[in-house]
Formats: C-alpha cells, sequence, structure tokens
C-alpha cells in the first residue's frame, strides 16, 4: 500500500513540472504565487494510510506540501505574461522501516541509602573538684586617727609657689657669699699676711691682733686667741706661717662650734609652744617673727601671732601683713594697749583652737631703761598665769652690725628676762660678723637664726660648722 501511494505521489509532480510558461507578446514578468496545501485537501489515500497505522506507534503529521499552481492563460486582448509554474518540492519519503523512536522512559530515582547512625558520643569524665582555696585571714582594724579639733579659718594667704629645694652645696655658696663683707675685712686680710710672712715674728702677731679686733671678734678673744699661737710658737711647736693659720682657724671653728649643742629648739609635749621675741628698736624683731612663722609653716606646724607691740606706730598693721602672707591669725587689739592682756588672749586662743606655736611680738626698749625691762617681766608673768610652761623660748634679736655693742643688749636683756636664743640679723650688710665669734665664746647662749638677707628664705638656721667654714673660706681667686 505504501508503494503505491509512493507511485501515486511522483505521477502527480510530474504533471506540475511539464507546465510551461506562456509568454504574451509583451511579456510581463510577474512573481509566481506560492499557495500552502492544507493537510486536510491531500489525498485520500493519505488520510486512509494515516488511520490504517497502527495506534501504538504515534506518527507525526506530515510536512505541509508546497505546491505552485499555474496560472491559465490570458485573453489574448490583453497581453500579459505568466509566471512559471512554482515547482512543487518532493516530498521526503518516509520508509516504512524506520520507526519513529519512542520516548525515553525516565529512569527511576536511585534510593538514597538511609545514613548510617552516628555512633553515642563517649561520656567525658567529670573534672576532678578542685579543692577551695584557704581563707586569708581578715586584716586587722586600723584604729582610726583621733579627730583634731577644728582651728578657725584664717583669710587665706597669697598663692605663692613653694620655694624650690636648694642643696646643701648652694645654701654654703650662699652664705659664704652673703658674708662677704666681713671675709674682706677678716679672712681675705688674714690670708694676705700670711701669704706674705716668711717667718713668724712679733710684728706678724702684731698685724694678726689688729685683724681680729678690726672684725669685731672684741679684745678679750682677740688675746685668748693671740696667747695659744705665741704659746705653740715658743715651744717651737710651729714654725710657719701657714702652719700658724691654720691653728688659727681651728681655734676659731672651736669657739664657733662650742655652741652647736643648744642651738636646737625644743617642743613642749602638750599645749603651744611660746615664743617671746624681745629686742631694741629697729632691729627686725617683726620682721623676723614673719620670717620664723614661716619655716614653722613649712615644717606642717600650725602658727599663730600676738601684736605685743602696742606703742611702735603701724607695729600692729606691720604684724598683720605677715600673717597674710604667711595664712595664720592675728591676735590684736587697739593701739596703746595693755601688751599684757593682748598676750593673755593670745595664750587662751592658742590653747582654744591647738595651734602648734605662738610668737609674741613685744615693743622695741633701749636696755638702759629699767622701767621698760620692768614691763618684759609683767608680760612674762602673765603668760605663767594662763600657761605655766610659758614662755618656752625668749628669743633676742641682735643687728650684727652694732657690734660690741650688741654684747652688751644680751647681758642686760639675759638679766631682767633670762634670753634662751639668740638671732643675729643683717650679717650681709656688715664687716663686723666678727661678733658670732665673741658671741659664741662670752655669752654662752645658743645662735638660732642668723639672717643674711631680706628674703623669706634669708632667715637661717644657725649651723655653727657650716658657717665657720663659709667664715674661714678664701674664695677671693
Amino acid at each position: 500500500m505504501l508503494n503505491w501511494f509512493k507511485k501515486k505521489l511522483k505521477g502527480s509532480t510530474k504533471k506540475t513540472t511539464e507546465t510551461e510558461n506562456v509568454v504574451a507578446p509583451e511579456s510581463v514578468e510577474r512573481p509566481a504565487v506560492e499557495a500552502e496545501i492544507p493537510p486536510s485537501q491531500a489525498a485520500p489515500e493519505i488520510a486512509a494510510l494515516i488511520e490504517s497505522a497502527e495506534p501504538d506507534k504515534p506518527l507525526t503529521s506530515p510536512a505541509p506540501v508546497e505546491t505552485k499552481i499555474p496560472v491559465p492563460p490570458e485573453v489574448p486582448a490583453e497581453p500579459a505574461t505568466l509566471t512559471e509554474a512554482a515547482e512543487v518540492p518532493e516530498v521526503k519519503e518516509i520508509s516504512a522501516e524506520e520507526e519513529i523512536p519512542a520516548e525515553e522512559e525516565i529512569p527511576e530515582a536511585e534510593e538514597i541509602p538511609e545514613a548510617e547512625e552516628i555512633p553515642e558520643a563517649e561520656e567525658i569524665p567529670e573534672a576532678e573538684e578542685i579543692p577551695e582555696a584557704e581563707e586569708i585571714p581578715e586584716a586587722e582594724e586600723i584604729p582610726a586617727a583621733e579627730e583634731v579639733p577644728e582651728v578657725e579659718k584664717v583669710p587665706e594667704a597669697e598663692e605663692k609657689s613653694p620655694p624650690p629645694k636648694k642643696s646643701h652645696s648652694s645654701f654654703f655658696s650662699r652664705l659664704s657669699k652673703r658674708l662677704d663683707k666681713t671675709k674682706e675685712t677678716f679672712t681675705y686680710q688674714m690670708d694676705a699676711l700670711f701669704l706674705g710672712s716668711k717667718e713668724i715674728d712679733n710684728n706678724l702677731l702684731d698685724s694678726l691682733e689688729e685683724i681680729l679686733i678690726t672684725a669685731d671678734v672684741g679684745v678679750a678673744t682677740a688675746e685668748e686667741l693671740l696667747e695659744v699661737l705665741r704659746r705653740k710658737v715658743n715651744r717651737k711647736e710651729i714654725t710657719k706661717p701657714e702652719a700658724l693659720k691654720k691653728l688659727l682657724k681651728k681655734q676659731i671653728k672651736d669657739y664657733i662650734l662650742s655652741n652647736e649643742t643648744d642651738s636646737a629648739l625644743v617642743m613642749p609635749a602638750k599645749g603651744p609652744f611660746v615664743i617671746m621675741v624681745i629686742g631694741v628698736n629697729g632691729v627686725g624683731k617683726t620682721t623676723t617673727i614673719g620670717k620664723i612663722a614661716h619655716k614653722f609653716i613649712a615644717s606642717g606646724q600650725s602658727v599663730m601671732l600676738a601684736a605685743g607691740d602696742t606703742f611702735r606706730a603701724a607695729a600692729v598693721s606691720q604684724l598683720k601683713i605677715w600673717g597674710e602672707r604667711n595664712g595664720v591669725p592675728v591676735i590684736a587689739h587697739h593701739d596703746g594697749a595693755d601688751p599684757s592682756s593682748v598676750v593673755f588672749d593670745a595664750i587662751s586662743a592658742a590653747i582654744a583652737q591647738d595651734v602648734d606655736v605662738l610668737l609674741v611680738d613685744t615693743a622695741g626698749r633701749m636696755h638702759t631703761k629699767d622701767n621698760l625691762m620692768e614691763e618684759l617681766k609683767k608680760i612674762k608673768r602673765v603668760m605663767k598665769k594662763k600657761l605655766p610652761a610659758a614662755p618656752h623660748e625668749t628669743l633676742l634679736v641682735l643687728d650684727a652690725t652694732t657690734g660690741q655693742n650688741g654684747i652688751s643688749q644680751a647681758r642686760l636683756f639675759d638679766a631682767a628676762v633670762e634670753v634662751t636664743g639668740l638671732a643675729l640679723t643683717k650679717l650681709d650688710g656688715t664687716s663686723k660678723g666678727g661678733i658670732v665669734i665673741n658671741i659664741c665664746r662670752e655669752m654662752k647662749i645658743p645662735i638660732r637664726f642668723i639672717g643674711i638677707g631680706e628674703g623669706m628664705e634669708d632667715l637661717r638656721d644657725f649651723a655653727p660648722e657650716e658657717f665657720a667654714d663659709a667664715l674661714l673660706e678664701n674664695n677671693s681667686h
């Protein structure tokens, strides 16, 4: 049947191709008209063949067959060019032997093997228990410090930066420089005398005595020094001037060092430390009080001032200025008030406020006036009524420029109120620094302070050995 269909199909195509083109007198080429023949108009044999096909084998519909229908010839009156009949392409033969491959079956999905069971984790052995730390014994409680009674507020001092700490060498060089005037008349001349002498004779000893007296060492002290030197020379123990100079300096240093044992102030175990400052007019008592207050404050002690000088004009105002500079309270009455009453009130206030140091200023008086010296005795008696141990220190201020006159002042004041300490001021401005040697030898009163300038730090604690080295050092070259 299939072969018959093929032969039939080939005969129809041959008839179509044999169509010739008819050309009119005026040949006009026209495009061939192509028309698709739908599958429904195909030969009835093809349809019957499709129906007789096995149902199990699906067939794809044949591709549409394109046929070119020849255009009929036109009437000669109207010449026209007929298009050549389009050739109908041959239909691809479908061999019966070729089978349309059936749809490939999708292979079933392979079964996923079950996951292997994870073995249970081994049990972790429990950690060993850590032994508890030994208990640290509790620290003993520190007993609370005793409460210090409050001190009344005082006007704050002007803010000043603390003075820089100075080394011992800088203090010594400063002291040595401030004693230049005394050294010019004493140390330098003595060194020049021994340097120009080749042998020890009476002229050398006489010149040495003159130098000592000029430096205000004192007649008695100068004679004693020369007596020691002559004895050594007569015994032939000293034959050279240089050895004589060394012996003289050693003897002077021994006089100064004899004052070393009692130079320190001894503070009381309880209550305020009362210092009564005395001296003649113009020696610098009030200024010395202000500088001493600064020294005590720098050491961490509380200070109070008492304005006992009610006679000198502006003395109270001057002391208040020093109180403001140091930030300490000042107990004062009106001008002309009884100085004993001022001192009594000051001691009462110092005890009530638990002040460490009370500095009492007194009026300057001539040591030759008995009535003024009696007033000092009265002030001391009033102090003892309020505080039996007061005054703990009676400080006599001496002007070093007065020379040997200071020795007589010290003796009379000591006889009236029992002087326990000395403060030498203005040592930087005098050539009579030899008075220190004479005081240390004759008075046996300890020197507490020396003033070598106007600054707050220029009131120095007296160090006998340092002073002796600075006085006898020759730094002129």
